[in-house]
């Protein structure tokens, strides 16, 4: 079966964050397939690299992007929410003048489209947080 993953909640308000990355990794345990894994609302959180939790936390934006080396996970995040909480990738943030991106290993930056084709290419879709 192929998945498409949703998720709509950052790796430390709530734990669908948690949630969405265990179901990901039983998906791929059992054999399924991933197409792709999108994140939305405040679930664009789990694709920056300068959260650093205490040092006796897990660090759920690294374990993404394992995975996403893993498997070859396609991780995307939604630009308009992105934009909204100040995650940017090197193209966006010079698009923006900024001088700066924060986007981890693994992740990229993309419109709702990537979440309809997901949608229409998966067998399921799947979604973790309001």
């Amino acid at each position: 079966m192929k998945f498409t993953i949703m998720v709509n909640e950052g790796p430390y308000q709530h734990q669908s964050a948690d949630s969405a990355l265990q179901f990901a990794r039983a998906v791929l345990a059992q054999g399924h397939e991933i197409f792709r894994v999108f994140f939305y609302h405040d679930g664009v959180n789990n694709g920056t690299r300068l959260s650093v939790p205490p040092a006796d936390d897990r660090l759920i934006q690294k374990e993404w992007s394992e995975l996403s080396k893993e498997h070859d996970l396609d991780l995307v995040i939604c630009i308009a929410a992105a934009q909204r909480r100040g995650i940017m990738d090197e193209a966006e943030a010079k698009r923006q003048g900024l001088d700066a991106d924060n986007i981890i290993e693994g992740f990229r930056i993309s419109g709702l489209g990537q979440l309809i084709e997901g949608g229409i290419e998966a067998d399921r879709t799947v979604v973790f947080g309001d």
